[in-house]
């Protein structure tokens, strides 16, 4: 069923009219006006208080948030429609769960500053301000703008606590906490509102987040039905398609996520929905179709970053290297994101540009400490890193440490394993490795990861068959171990006819044996029909049967298909 936006009530304020110009926040962003009457930075509220005053009949009106915007309630039903400003189409795009325009939320944000700078006591306009400071946050990756965000939101419960009818501002800091890697807490703050209201649909994208950073592959199913039964639409059409993504059902995903684009009515959300069949074309290894869906997406809009990104990986797989370093830059000076600088950075390496790989390793390092001063947990994305072209050990620790804190996703059990193995312990490392391929997603640079360290193992066979599966899920996975895995699988050789695990490289030819003499023959009987000598050869084992994904019996949404594996997302390790 088709999203029906309706459009929201004019938020009390400045003028929402198409002529009315704002400033795009600054790289630093402004403090907040002062209130003497509350504490800048108020303590959150505990789950344990948060579950004891529990009263369901205490929320006021509908609050209508996706993690960025609050709906004001209409007190003049009477009143003509407001003029579809910037704020008004922000606050319409995000009340039915849809993305916003990074123009519109730039002018949503100039206008709630400005409204609470007068109106300091307005509890739901902090909330708005709080989650749209959580969206220019992702957006320009400026963690500068987490910190502001979790001032605002926590001024707006302190204005208005959230078990007295604040369910926005605790669904704002959830999507901060998923924001800063922080999924424990983002799932604390999630189900404090599923508790209290398990009908507001707002809170699920949050949880699905939260339980999927967590490796929780069970409830972020259960959360994704829950909000496709809450919320019939695109946006949970195409948070349905994530999950079958993450259980590896191809098909499924790649139905469901058409479905969203056909249905997708703004610019913002047909993007969305493009470049995500860009990345389900991509895990699927097919380069070509992946450049088709990201270049729809820059047609429609030509700043946004994740498909300018996407289009350079498949650029690159198709060996047109030049565009993909033009549109790698391109999505960095709009989104410096530490993930594209590292895959630029093994792009570089790959065509043996050292020194400009040094240099945007260097600007990574950077960009992964200023975010840590900030309260964002790179841990991952620094252990992959390290695990690859640094210092193993301290990756295989700190990725240890994200382990014990509950962080069980597959990737995290991925770069565990592959830091493991870099820094020595490959027999540790076999035990993640293994969660990772087995998690359902099936991704090729999980699959190469795995076979390289039963490789190191002397398990030949199994080894044999993760790379090729890594090689046959996407040929071109990544610049630097695409072609490593080739070279791993030429080094095993070929399975033979008889026993297909028996991949041991073969011992070197023995040298000629010199010609024995020449003797008279001897009167020999007439020969005798015989049958062929049987093979000394030990007993071949039986072949062993391909992976199958981990498929979770989990309720939630349904396959419109047979499952089948499929890539979990492009990967840059080695």
């Amino acid at each position: 069923m088709d999203v029906t936006t309706q459009q929201p009530p004019a938020a009390p304020g400045p003028d929402h009219s198409p002529g009315t110009a704002y400033a795009p926040p600054c790289e630093s962003p402004p403090s907040l006006p002062p209130d003497p009457a509350y504490p800048a930075e108020p303590p959150p509220v505990s789950l344990r208080t948060t579950l004891r005053r529990a009263a369901f009949g205490a929320v006021a009106g509908a609050v209508l948030v996706t993690g960025a915007v609050v709906s004001v309630p209409d007190e003049d039903k009477d009143a003509a429609p407001p003029v579809p400003g910037p704020v008004s189409r922000a606050m319409t795009a995000t009340a039915a769960g849809s993305p916003a325009s990074l123009s519109d939320l730039t002018a949503l944000i100039g206008d709630r500053q400005a409204w609470v700078g007068t109106h300091p006591s307005d509890a739901r306009s902090w909330a708005v301000l709080g989650s749209a400071y959580v969206e220019w946050g992702r957006w320009a990756v400026d963690p500068a703008y987490y910190t502001r965000a979790e001032q605002a939101l926590k001024r707006s419960l302190n204005v208005q606590p959230g078990e007295r009818g604040n369910a926005a501002a605790w669904v704002g800091l959830a999507s901060l906490a998923n924001a800063r890697h922080d999924f424990v807490t983002a799932k604390k703050w999630g189900e404090a509102v599923r508790a209290r209201l398990p009908q507001q649909w707002t809170v699920y994208p949050e949880l699905i987040d939260a339980y999927r950073g967590l490796g929780d592959l069970k409830s972020e199913t259960t959360a994704a039905a829950k909000y496709a039964a809450l919320r019939a639409g695109v946006p949970s059409l195409g948070r349905t398609a994530e999950v079958y993504r993450d259980r590896g059902m191809r098909e499924d995903a790649l139905a469901t996520a058409q479905d969203a684009a056909n249905r997708a009515r703004t610019p913002a959300e047909k993007t969305l929905c493009l470049s995500r069949l860009g990345e389900l074309a991509w895990d699927r290894g097919e380069p070509q179709e992946a450049l088709a869906q990201y270049g729809a997406a820059l047609r429609i809009d030509r700043a946004h970053h994740t498909s300018l990104a996407g289009r350079a990986r498949a650029l690159a797989a198709l060996g047109r290297t030049d565009e993909a370093q033009r549109d790698y830059r391109a999505a960095l000076a709009r989104s410096p994101r530490p993930e594209y600088m590292l895959e630029l950075g093994e792009l570089y390496e790959s065509l043996d540009l050292d020194d400009k790989a040094a240099d945007q390793y260097a600007q990574l390092r950077r960009a992964l400490t200023l975010a840590d001063s900030q309260g964002v947990d790179n841990a991952l994305l620094l252990g992959r890193f390290e695990a690859s072209h640094g210092d193993a050990d301290a990756a295989a620790e700190r990725l240890r440490a994200e382990w014990d804190r509950g962080h069980h996703s597959a990737a995290v059990a991925d770069a565990l394993g592959w830091a493991l193995h870099r820094s020595g312990d490959s027999a540790s490392a076999l035990e993640y490795a293994r969660k990772a391929v087995d998690s359902g997603g099936r991704s090729a640079a999980y699959a190469y990861h795995l076979g390289m360290i039963q490789r190191a193992l002397n398990d030949f066979g199994t080894a044999h068959r993760h790379l090729e599966e890594a090689l046959r899920t996407n040929p071109q996975f990544s610049p630097l171990d695409a072609q490593r895995a080739r070279e791993a699988l030429d080094a095993l050789g070929r399975p033979s006819m008889d026993d297909p695990r028996d991949l041991r490289p073969g011992p070197p030819p023995a040298p000629p044996r010199a010609p024995e003499p020449v003797r008279a023959a001897a009167p020999q009987a007439p020969k005798r029909s015989q049958e062929p000598e049987p093979s000394r050869a030990a007993p071949s084992q039986a072949p062993v049967p391909p992976l199958s994904p981990a498929m979770p019996g989990a309720a939630g949404p349904q396959p419109a298909s047979a499952a089948k594996p499929s890539a979990a997302g492009p990967s840059s390790d080695h």
